[in-house]
Order: C-alpha cells, then sequence, then structure tokens
C-alpha cells in the first residue's frame, strides 16, 4: 500500500489547470502544422497561420490560447493499492482547480445554478470521473473544455437497425450542424455502445486521446479514418472559411451496449483540444 497527500494532488491540478491553458500539446501543434501543408485554400491556410501564430503568442506571454479557459473537466484513474492521506479527493481536485484559475488569471467560467447563473468566482467546481485501476498510481488528466464548441455536441439514441450507416449518418449530421460554431478544425471525440451517460463520457475521454494515436480496434481504426476523410470534405474548413481541414482527428470509443440500443455521443472540441495527464 502506498500513500499520497492530498496536498500533492492540489499542487499538480493547480499547474495542470494553467498549463492546458497555456500551451497547446505538442500533437496537436503537430497536426495544425502538417495540415498547413495539405491545405488548399489561401483563406484557410492563413487561418491555420494565425493559429500557429496564437499558440506561440500564448506560450511566449504566458496567456491562455483561448479567452474561453474553459470548465474543468478531470479524469482520475485510482490504483487499488492507494492509500490516498488528507481531505477528501473531491475537495482536493476543486482546491486544486479553485488556485489554478486564480494564480493563473484563467477566466472563471462556471455558475452555481443552471437558472440562477451566479458566478462561483474561481471556476469550481469541476467535472470529476473516477475509475478505479490495477497498482499504486494516480494518473490524472486535466481537460478544460470550452462551451463554444462543447455546445455544438449531440447524443443520439439509435436503433440497432440503424446500424454502423446511421452511426456515419449520426455523427457527419452532428459536425455539419456545428459548421463554424466549433472553430474548426475540430477534434471529434464519439462514443457508441453503453447507455445514455456512458457513452457521453466516452465521448468526451476521447478528445484526451493523442491526436495521431487511433483505436486498437480495427474496424474502428477504419470509421475513424473514414469519417475524418468524409469531414474534411464538408468543405467548412479552418475557421469555418472553406477548406479541406474542418477536423484535425475523429477518435471513437466504444464499450458493450443492450440488445435494444445503440447510443451514440459526438462531444466536438475547437483546435485547441486542451489536456495534460500526470502520473502521481
Amino acid at each position: 500500500m502506498r500513500t499520497i497527500q492530498t496536498d500533492e494532488i492540489i499542487k499538480n491540478i493547480s499547474e495542470m489547470c494553467v498549463e492546458a491553458n497555456l500551451y497547446l500539446s505538442p500533437d496537436t501543434k503537430n497536426a495544425i502544422h502538417t495540415q498547413m501543408e495539405k491545405e488548399k485554400s489561401t483563406l484557410g491556410k492563413r487561418v491555420l497561420t494565425q493559429l500557429t501564430e496564437n499558440m506561440e503568442i500564448a506560450a511566449k506571454e504566458q496567456v491562455p490560447i483561448c479567452q474561453d479557459t474553459g470548465m474543468a473537466v478531470v479524469f482520475l484513474n485510482i490504483g487499488q493499492e492507494l492509500h490516498i492521506q488528507g481531505i477528501s479527493l473531491e475537495d482536493a481536485v476543486n482546491e486544486g482547480i479553485r488556485r489554478g484559475y486564480k494564480d493563473g488569471y484563467l477566466r472563471k467560467s462556471v455558475v452555481k445554478d443552471p437558472i440562477f447563473r451566479e458566478n462561483t468566482k474561481d471556476n469550481t467546481p469541476g467535472i470529476i470521473h473516477y475509475r478505479i485501476v490495477p497498482g499504486d498510481k494516480l494518473e490524472i488528466t486535466v481537460a478544460p473544455k470550452g462551451f463554444g464548441s462543447e455546445n455544438m455536441s449531440k447524443l443520439y439514441m439509435l436503433k440497432p437497425a440503424d446500424g454502423i450507416e446511421g452511426v456515419k449518418e449520426a455523427i457527419l449530421n452532428a459536425v455539419k450542424e456545428a459548421g463554424p460554431n466549433a472553430c474548426p478544425p475540430m477534434v471529434v471525440g464519439v462514443g457508441i455502445g453503453g447507455d445514455f451517460e456512458k457513452s457521453a463520457i466516452m465521448a468526451k475521454e476521447a478528445l484526451t486521446r493523442d491526436i495521431f494515436t487511433h483505436s486498437k480496434i480495427s474496424y474502428v481504426k477504419e470509421l475513424e479514418a473514414e469519417l475524418l476523410e468524409k469531414i474534411n470534405a464538408l468543405g467548412i474548413g479552418p475557421g469555418g472559411l472553406g477548406g479541406v481541414t474542418t477536423a484535425l482527428a475523429v477518435h471513437i470509443n466504444t464499450y458493450p451496449t443492450h440488445i435494444a440500443g445503440l447510443p451514440v455521443a459526438v462531444n466536438i472540441c475547437c483546435h485547441a483540444a486542451r489536456h495534460v495527464t500526470r502520473v502521481l
């Protein structure tokens, strides 16, 4: 049994909130640079160039990549042989978010109640997903999610008879409806299977995958490649101004489901697919 103090968790999450908002991950930067070479539209190339300049300025000047510094989403893979000592884990995560957003001068975007809309003024609470795994380590992924793209996400409860073609249609429909509102080039996270909430969590977690990493399931890998090609053929392009770079990646997670269901969740993210992972 290994023991970790919640003070260490707080410190790391605080740092990760700032890091995720100031520095675009290397895989996302590489994907944008790669697409600059492939983009056929002059205007599209200009937008991609501006996005590159923006992320360079953000890192140099220590300012956020985007003014919407997101609602903090935190994935925790907790080793079953790990003992967490101190305050409650949930309180520790939220304290880390609180410190990160205050000390990093990041925009506070969370309201206490969805109807009465009073700002919490420290960007808490975050959205926390827990998973118990073998071992004695704690893997933390912090993924701030802006709501320009979050608002464009969809969940479909398809019929089993809709099959894989119905799944493809649903994903393409979500991207078409999002259009320029999701600040393309986008990353498209998809969850297929499970139930109502499981599919949505899978879609969100898919956005934290390395841009150039594909599913290990052969048909899913093929589906990711096919949908990326079809999405980029829509002509939405960078900034919604036309071109062949509407998406940088399509990431799909799957899970067993009920004989009567075929849930499909599509969680869209803008080009700033912010995520940082640390193992404690």
